[in-house]
């Protein structure tokens, strides 16, 4: 990496003198590696998860429970990533929480690689709570290395600083879950915990490059806000241990008592944070206008985000047991296909920009609405071609290792499709009392969208089944359908955003 570093030939101290990364602030080489290893370990041990709870020699649980822990999991990381721009608006500053956070993430991958079932969950716990720290704070730092919006090299910042997510991601599997599947489940956790321990260290010997503003706290707490903050988290911390004492002691504990929990916040809090900001009298009229149009992108983003998301468990547990993972006689493990959505993006993103700006020379590029109906069917289709390998499956064969392949680059077009623009309307749309919200309330889909996958495993639903793969499938198509014909007035309530 050292290598991407370059100096300009010209005179110390003179414009431009300073080394730079890809023609980007040095900074920028801190933060995309602190975010690749960030990247690494979370992805590395989220291929691991669902496949360690169902394995024989890891905890040995069903697919519905395995579907639900994993779902839970997500949902937190996303939910918590709202406090924790909390946290670096109010209390450490950016450059502090995410020192932090990789810290906290660190420590619960070395908690997950203990060889006991009863500290595993408070590892996952931990990573979900750094993890949640650290994603929305590093992003804040990105943009501060540059001179405001109006900057021309911003965007390619971005795009190079998603390159280390992706780069991150399609490592991990590879890596980790060969370990983790082929050697020791525990001893893949502890790499995980090594990945994180090498971004800390060098977030740490490269933070000097930063933006000095990223250890600035934007709105410190005054002296009464801590001391009602404190108060506030005592309570309801001495009251869930309370509860949860009460339960333990009569003996009717399960790990039901945690997970349905967890997962009625995630659907309750994003009801909750969008109500709240829809009935904000102190909103204009267009304010207004915009967040009934934001709540038809919300919702559509919580249906895409149900299924995509259970790649990873879903479609990973189906590999497990049923699928022939292997490619002209050659076999792999089941966690490597957790990489081929990275790859894809890291091929195609690139392509979708320039078609994008194509279209939008000639004026025929497809508005944000379009492209997020075309990204719900998309992912309604993946489903669709999932009862494909399903079918073969019930039929008593293995399936084949790229109908697996397939399903996973159609969910990853749709991606495409409403990702990245999801993230670009969230910040148009935002109410000016709400901007540096609004952020954590687009997470908060995600949140929305395994929550609801968690419950319907709680449920006893069979994700694996034909009728309800089916049912995901129309569930989709028939919500990117209904965006696409109510364009005309979704495009009304957005006012002047485009």
């Amino acid at each position: 990496m050292a290598s991407s570093l370059t100096k300009d030939s010209v005179s110390p101290g003179t414009p431009g003198s300073e080394k730079t990364f890809f023609g980007h602030p040095r900074g920028l080489a801190t933060l995309f590696m602190t975010e690749m290893w960030e990247r690494f370990s979370y992805y590395g041990m989220r291929a691991l998860l669902p496949l360690y709870l169902v394995a024989p020699g890891g905890l040995g649980m069903n697919a519905g429970t395995a579907t639900a822990i994993y779902s839970v999991y997500l949902s937190l990381v996303y939910l918590l990533t709202m406090p924790g721009g909390w946290f670096g608006d109010r209390v450490w500053g950016p450059r502090k929480t995410v020192a932090v956070a990789g810290g906290v993430i660190m420590l619960g991958h070395l908690t997950l690689a203990l060889p006991f079932s009863g500290t595993f969950f408070a590892g996952l716990g931990l990573v979900a709570i750094g993890s949640g720290l650290l994603k929305a704070n590093i992003s804040t730092m990105v943009g501060q290395l540059y001179k405001g919006p109006d900057d021309p090299r911003r965007d390619g910042g971005f795009t190079v600083f998603y390159m280390g997510i992706n780069l991150g991601a399609f490592i991990a599997p590879l890596v980790i879950g060969t370990i983790g599947e082929n050697v020791n489940w525990h001893l893949g956790f502890a790499l995980a915990a090594v990945g994180m321990g090498l971004g800390v260290i060098q977030f740490l010997l490269g933070s000097r490059h930063l933006d000095p503003h990223s250890s600035v706290v934007p709105k410190p707490l005054s002296a009464q806000e801590k001391t009602t903050t404190l108060r506030k988290a005592a309570f309801w911390a001495a009251l869930a241990v309370v509860f949860y004492a009460i339960v333990g002691f009569s003996g009717a504990y399960t790990l039901n008592w945690i997970l349905v929990p967890l997962t009625l916040l995630g659907l309750i809090i994003p009801i909750l944070v969008l109500t709240r900001i829809k009935r904000d009298k102190a909103l204009d009229r267009a304010e207004q206008s915009k967040m009934s149009a934001y709540i038809w992108f919300f919702v559509a983003a919580a249906v895409f985000w149900m299924i995509y998301d259970q790649g990873g468990s879903t479609l990973s547990i189906f590999a497990e047991s049923s699928a022939e993972n292997s490619v002209a006689g050659w076999s792999f493990p089941v966690s490597w296909y957790q990489s081929v959505n990275p790859v894809i993006i890291m091929a195609l993103a690139p392509v979708f920009a320039t078609l994008w700006l194509a279209l939008a020379r000639r004026g025929k590029e497809p508005s944000t609405i379009v492209k997020f109906a075309f990204g719900l069917v998309l992912v309604g289709a993946s489903f669709f071609l999932f009862l494909a390998p399903l079918g073969i499956a019930d039929g008593g064969h293995k399936a084949a290792a790229l109908w697996l392949v397939a399903i996973y680059f159609v969910q990853t077009c749709g991606e495409l499709l409403l990702s990245p623009v999801g993230l670009s309307v969230t910040t148009k749309m935002a109410p000016v009392k709400y901007a540096s919200q609004m952020m954590g309330v687009w997470f908060l889909a995600v949140t929305a969208g395994d929550a609801t996958t968690g419950l319907l495993s709680l449920a006893g639903v069979d994700l694996n089944k034909t009728g309800i793969v089916a049912a995901e499938a129309t569930l989709a198509v028939v919500a990117g359908v209904a965006v696409w014909m109510y364009r005309k007035r979704v495009k009304g309530l957005m006012g002047d955003v485009r």
